[in-house]
Formats: structure tokens, sequence, C-alpha cells
């Protein structure tokens, strides 16, 4: 935020953009996010008396945190409830009452699109709830489980934007491949590329049409058949005084991992691609790779292999983990028996899926460990349930909400085995 956004004298610049505040009668911030909180302690920090005033809306963190001019609401994630629909209401109170003379600044971050579950006209909370759980559950990624949302919503694919007369400079934390701004919270400040079309081919995909609220359908059926009006798209109007600029993604933290690993010693390798496949396949086949390392007699040095992204999960069993215990479950059956190396998946935001923790460490024993407890590592990767296998064993990664999200974080670590000189 310090890099993209500085005020001298009455100039305030960003996203390569100056804004003269001698011409702007109020600057309102408004912002929502599991980073929403930081991000407006900076906003304020640096324009200071000039911020008229703000709201932000971020997930329950249990500490009271106070920032001059701006009220902090706490909300329902990954699942809606009615404190986000309230926070949802006050952001396009906000926003509407603003003219072209003022400037709307949003603050988004990952997790924004549960934090504000407005549903449009004709549906209810519970059945933006319900639909909630099933994307979350099915396997669909982030980003198509956004193209639902925004469809159900009053407040997504732009419509921020469309409520307001003022000018608008969004900031965002990106949890998205390819920093896609229509994705990141479902866009309430950026065109939408996609359409109900879109929408309903996601929902039949993944097996979920029937399953679905009636309102749900019916909704997507009306849009579908041109009843319902769409998202507002690229070459809309609207946008024409709409601003973005990323702040931070998934390459900016896998870069820093990076340097700290060679801080510690380790030779590094990162892997190019976004991970987004099964968490499962994704751990077996960095396992596998970490096994490989292990067993080789002459390495150089520790080794360090990093990857990011934000894998998925099919949920087929009944237990309870997240995608990033899940990746690490499967890279320690992959990995089992091997010494000095160990698998680690955490989320940056704190929250690896609908757990307290934010991910898990493995080495090559964990396996073992489990069994001589009388758990089956298999079965427990099976049924989902990886959070109750670490719980039993050990391994978990626990650091509360961290105040940003870009993601998650995947690495092995092998250090080579000293070998006794006779």
């Amino acid at each position: 935020m310090r890099r993209t956004l500085s005020l001298k004298g009455h100039i305030l610049r960003a996203a390569g953009r100056s804004y003269d505040l001698r011409r702007i009668r109020r600057v309102a911030l408004v912002g929502a996010g599991k980073a929403a909180v930081p991000m407006a302690r900076a906003v304020a920090k640096a324009l200071g008396a000039r911020l008229d005033s703000g709201f932000v809306v971020a997930p329950e963190n249990g500490r009271s945190i106070q920032i001059p001019r701006i009220e902090i609401a706490a909300a329902g994630h990954p699942i809606p409830d009615r404190r986000g629909l309230r926070a949802a209401l006050r952001i396009l109170e906000i926003a509407s009452s603003l003219g072209w003379d003022d400037l709307l600044i949003v603050l988004l971050s990952g997790g924004a699109s549960s934090l504000l579950p407005l549903p449009d006209d004709g549906l209810t909370l519970g059945d933006k709830q319900r639909t909630t759980r099933l994307l979350l559950r099915s396997g669909a990624t982030i980003a198509e489980v956004n193209t639902v949302r925004k469809h159900l919503s009053a407040i997504k694919g732009g419509r921020l934007a469309q409520a307001t007369r003022a000018p608008i400079l969004t900031l965002v934390l990106s949890d998205v491949h390819g920093d896609e701004l229509g994705a990141i919270g479902s866009g309430p400040t950026a065109p939408d590329k996609a359409t109900f079309r879109d929408a309903v081919r996601i929902v039949r995909r993944y097996g979920l049409w029937d399953r679905l609220p009636v309102r749900a359908r019916m909704h997507l059926v009306e849009g579908l058949s041109g009843w319902k009006p769409e998202t507002p798209k690229p070459r809309s109007t609207i946008f024409r005084r709409v601003r973005h600029a990323i702040i931070g993604n998934n390459r900016l933290a896998l870069e820093a991992a990076v340097k700290a690993a060679r801080r510690a010693g380790y030779e590094t390798l990162s892997i190019e691609k976004y991970l987004v496949e099964e968490a499962a396949e994704a751990g077996q086949w960095m396992g596998d790779l970490g096994k490989d390392l292990a067993s080789r007699p002459a390495l150089p040095g520790p080794q360090c292999l990093l990857a990011g992204g934000e894998l998925t999960v099919s949920v087929r069993g009944t237990g309870k983990g997240g995608r990033a215990q899940e990746f690490t479950l499967a890279a320690a059956l992959a990995m089992h028996g091997a010494r000095n190396a160990w698998a680690v998946g955490f989320g940056t935001d704190g929250r690896d899926g609908p757990t307290d923790v934010a991910g898990a460490v493995a080495d090559g024993g964990t396996v073992n460990r489990g069994k001589r407890r009388g758990l089956d590592a298999a079965a427990y990767l099976k049924r989902n349930d990886s959070y109750t296998f670490f719980k039993r064993v050990g391994g978990h990664i626990v650091t509360g909400y961290t105040g940003t999200n870009v993601n998650d974080l995947y690495l092995i670590l092998i250090r080579p085995v000293q070998r006794k000189s006779r």
C-alpha cells in the first residue's frame, strides 16, 4: 500500500494517476476482505484529515482494532451471514451518496465476495448461503464460484460502480490467478466478462443444477432469457471513471518465500506454474519429487522446491480439512520413508478451508507416526479428513488471521543426510 499510494501537498498519487484533492469535495473509503483492515489503516495514515469517512468489513479475528474516521465491521466467511448483508447495504449506501465531485476509494482482497452477500431481487440470504456451500464443496475454482455469485448479487460484478456517480480508485490485493479484476472479490467495481450463460454452465458442469435453491435456479433462467439485466460489461461507460491498482499477489509472496529460503541456506527451485489442480494430485507429484531428491546421494546442499496457487478439493468424504492440509497429507504418503524430507502447505490468510489452522507440515515419518496411533493416512485422505489426521498426529501450522490473502504456498524441503565418516 505504501508503494502504491502517496500524498504530497494536495496531490494524491495512485495507480499511475494523480488526484488534486482541492477539486474533490469528499474522499470516502469502503472495503471488504481479509486484508481490508490493514489496507484501510494504510490509507488513513497516508491521507490523514483528507479522508472524510470510511467503512470496511473483514472476517471475525477476535481483536478490537480502531482506525480514525473508519468504521470496522465483521462478517461470516467463507459462508456469508446477515452481518455481511448489513455491511453490503452500508457500502452501497455510502457509494450512492457520493457525487461526481467526490472520490470513492475501494479496498478489495480475498474473502470480499463472501463478506458482501447482497442477494439480487427475488433471492434470499439463505439462497446465497446454500449456493455457496454447494460450489465450495464441488471442486469449482474460485473464479467459477465467483462467476455464479456475481449473477446472484446486487453489488458484485461491477454493480457497486454502477451505484455511484463518483470517480472510483480501487486498490486490490489479488487472490486470483492472473489477477483478473472481475474475479477478485467478484469484481464489485470491475466490468464483468462472464454472463448468465457462463454461470449456468458452471453449475451444470459440477452437477449442481438440481441441488440449487429453486429461487436461485429461477433467477439464472430469467437472466438467461433476458428477463434479468446482465452485469455491466467492459464497454460500459461506467468504467471510464474507475481505476484499479494491484498492490500484491501470489507471485509477490512466492518471491519473498524464495528470498527467505535462500537466507536460510537453501538452494531454491520455483515452479512457475500456478497450481489449481486437485490438492491430493499436487501433493502426490510434489511428494514423489521430494522423495526422489532425498534419495540422491550427492546433493550439493539443502534444497527447497516452492510453488504457489490455490488447489481445489472435490469433497467426496465426510471429513474435515482444507486444500493445504490435503496437499500435505498426500505428499506425506508419497514421501513415506524418505529421510530428511518435509512437505509444507499453508494459506497465506491463516485459514485453510473451514478450519482454524493455516495448513500443515509433514515428513517422511508422518505416515508411520499415524500407524503407531492406529491411524491409516490413506483412509483419512480418501474421506477428506486431513484436519483430523494432523490434529491427532501433529503437524498443524497455527497462525490465526494474518491480515492478508494471496492464496497458498506449497513447499518441499530436503536436507542431505549427513553420512558418518569412518
